[in-house]
């Protein structure tokens, strides 16, 4: 997956601690407890398997999110 300029500032927010992301198919990120603008970038990432949240979530609440492995090796090759 090719990265864009917004994904991985998304991308960097998540390994810096500053996001969260929502539970359920269609996930949302916040950074810095606002939602992010691109949804589409975020479901991207998400189904791309490049983040994901920290534990168990139900639809819409909101929890840490981390990178995957293969995030941090998306993040470090682009």
């Amino acid at each position: 997956m090719e990265l864009s300029g917004r994904a991985r500032a998304m991308l960097r927010a998540v390994a810096a601690g500053r996001a969260e992301v929502t539970g359920g198919a269609e996930p949302e990120l916040y950074v810095d407890g606002l939602p992010c603008c691109d949804q589409m970038a975020t479901h991207d990432l998400v189904h791309a398997g490049l983040l994901r949240p920290t534990r168990p979530t139900s639809f819409g609440r909101r929890v840490d999110a981390e990178l995957t492995e293969d995030g941090r090796a998306a993040l470090a090759a682009s």
